[in-house]
């Protein structure tokens, strides 16, 4: 059962560190795993169901922070239920939304809230809405961090730090 388990946490920092240098974990991600265990099924099952326990723990934590600083903003950022899923139910559907291309660079925590929207039965219309902006927001997030000038970046947030001291 170590053996498992220490193999498990091998494999998801293995997945952590040789990606490429995008923002999210998204569809790529995603598909490749089943590949990089060898098409072992509980292996490939027990990554997924790790990654998605800590979004919706890291997602728990973040409205929990923010909900003791300003409750109406935590409710209004953190609206999205992403928990009517099951576990199980959420991989499933993560890797069926993931088998059209056209959906594999939209990340993994967009995906989960687009997996329970299917479940709750929301109307098809606002599924495809929300996946289009989806979609653009990535492709506008990643054309402005193409152009990104870091050396400006860079030089602003040692000023700002520079003002503080």
């Amino acid at each position: 059962m170590i053996k498992k388990i220490i193999i498990i946490l091998i494999s998801v920092l293995c997945f952590c560190f040789t990606q490429e240098n995008r923002l999210f974990w998204d569809g790529r991600d995603w598909n490749s795993i089943r590949k990089k265990v060898n098409f072992i099924d509980e292996t490939e099952y027990k990554i997924k169901s790790t990654y998605i326990n800590g979004v919706l723990d890291g997602r728990l934590y973040g409205y929990l922070k923010t909900w003791s600083e300003n409750a109406m903003l935590a409710n209004e950022v953190f609206g999205e239920q992403v928990d009517y899923l099951t576990v199980r139910e959420t991989v499933k559907s993560l890797n069926h939304f993931y088998e059209d291309p056209l959906n594999s660079y939209i990340p993994i925590p967009s995906a989960i809230v687009i997996a329970n929207l299917y479940g709750k039965r929301v109307p098809i219309n606002i599924i495809e809405k929300y996946i289009q902006d989806s979609r653009d927001w990535v492709n506008s997030l990643t054309l402005e961090l193409d152009t990104l000038d870091y050396s400006r970046l860079i030089e602003e947030k040692y000023l700002k730090h520079k003002e503080k001291n």
